[in-house]
């Protein structure tokens, strides 16, 4: 009987369509958004380090992980003892911000930091070395290039090869204001990067979806092949062909859409915390992880 029931399960999953797939984990990131929300961000991690004599602690995080074109970009924050203030105007996780909030924030952040630091990886990197290793390279160059030499790492649910302690901490962009500042600090660098590649390559709408595969920005691959800024390694570049012509702006303009417009393989989508946004003004998702 039980044996029936699995085939039955199976034979289900089977049955189910890649838009069908595709709307069933964005529900699933959805609840998973709503349950961080409830997360309080608090100094908490940083007042056990510092009780245990650590002084330096710098917070670690990266942003771009799942994007189609672009850097992976990694920031590191050595924030002060008193850190409460960032808590009261506002700082978390920055995807649960506005563009506004983050910028307000990165300002206030850089001023009152003890260190701070971003660092890229590029897209030849990425396709060289995997996104994986990029994204860990990315934050050990931000450590590496703090001004002030940390004596514990908080890291956002992964590890980096670096001589100091370090802390994993999941979700930790959620409850750690050292990594809600790192955050910030990458998300508000990137984003300014996508702003300014829109320039060069108006054709993708960069400025937009900030590189990650929605449906506008895989319409734009499909139609004008990628640039030298996409990522060959992931499955929607890879599968659009060799490098495109550039193209005058008035050429290559397309029209936004809904995120689910077009049929999405699940392979290829996965939408999860760490790369998705909701965006105030369009109340729609505007950024969705992409594996190859």
């Amino acid at each position: 009987m039980a044996e029936k029931l699995s085939k039955a399960g199976a034979t289900s999953r089977k049955r189910l369509t890649p838009h069908a797939a595709a709307v069933q984990a964005v529900t699933r990131a959805t609840a998973k958004q709503r349950m961080l929300k409830q997360l309080i961000c608090s100094d908490a991690a940083e007042q056990a380090l510092r009780y245990r004599g650590y002084a330096q602690i710098a917070g670690v995080d990266e942003v771009g992980r799942g994007a189609l074109f672009g850097p992976v970009v990694a920031a590191a924050v050595i924030l002060p003892r008193r850190m409460a203030h960032l808590a009261q105007a506002g700082l978390k996780d920055s995807k649960q911000m506005t563009r506004e909030d983050r910028e307000r924030l990165d300002k206030r952040i850089r001023r009152t930091a003890v260190a701070v630091s971003v660092a890229e990886v590029d897209a030849g990197t990425i396709d060289l070395i995997n996104i994986y290793q990029a994204t860990r390279q990315a934050m050990l160059l931000a450590v590496t290039s703090l001004a002030v030499e940390p004596d514990h790492l908080l890291i956002d649910a992964m590890r980096v090869d670096h001589s100091c302690a370090q802390t994993k901490l999941f979700y930790g962009d959620a409850i750690s204001l050292s990594i809600a500042a790192a955050s910030v600090v990458a998300k508000v660098h990137r984003d300014q990067r996508m702003r300014e590649l829109d320039l060069v390559h108006p054709q993708y709408g960069l400025a937009s979806h900030k590189g990650y595969a929605t449906p506008e920005h895989r319409r734009a691959l499909k139609l004008h092949g990628p640039c030298a800024l996409h990522r060959r390694s992931f499955a929607p570049v890879a599968a659009a062909g060799p490098e495109s012509v550039e193209l005058e702006p008035a050429e290559s303009t397309l029209a936004a859409s809904e995120l689910l417009e077009e049929d999405l393989s699940p392979l290829e989508i996965l939408f999860e915390e760490a790369d998705l946004e909701i965006d105030p003004d369009e109340e729609r998702f505007t950024e969705a992880r992409t594996w190859a």
